[in-house]
């Protein structure tokens, strides 16, 4: 009787740690289960610098939404996002890749426009500002292009 009650707390601490690892494993990659919720906004960018699918969309430092998807378009590079339903963008809103922190992964981050007119759901964002590049910076300042 003994043994049979020591083999169920251990099978019951096995599975209580594979449920946990599971949750982290969803957590750490960033895994949504329900990711279709919100409504897609596009952006065309000359290049993304780095800017990978499941990026996130900050406006003032708070995620509002993730990059679902990058693809060229008559040689620019079109960003698909997916935003919060509780997030309204102004028709005047820019858009701009930028790097959290020196070396960071990079991030789109929206500034709200002062429009009346918002943008629609499948809608686009129209102002962008181009990711620096920072390789391209680093050689100017090295070979005195600067």
């Amino acid at each position: 009787m003994h043994r049979s009650a020591l083999d169920l707390g251990v099978g019951f601490f096995v599975i209580v740690g594979i449920l946990a690892f599971g949750w982290l494993s969803v957590k750490l990659g960033r895994v949504e289960f329900l990711a279709g919720q919100g409504y897609v906004v596009t952006a065309d960018f000359p290049s993304v610098g780095g800017l990978k699918p499941g990026s996130t969309v900050e406006i003032a430092g708070v995620e509002i939404g993730r990059v679902e998807g990058i693809s060229l378009v008559e040689y620019q590079a079109r960003i698909r996002m997916r935003i919060r339903n509780d997030v309204k963008l102004q028709e005047d809103s820019i858009a701009s890749i930028k790097t959290k922190g020196l070396i960071g992964e990079r991030y789109v981050r929206i500034n709200p426009g002062g429009s009346d007119r918002l943008i629609p759901p499948n809608g686009r964002l129209r102002e962008v500002e181009a990711p620096v590049d920072f390789e391209e910076l680093l050689s100017k300042y090295i070979f005195g292009k600067v």
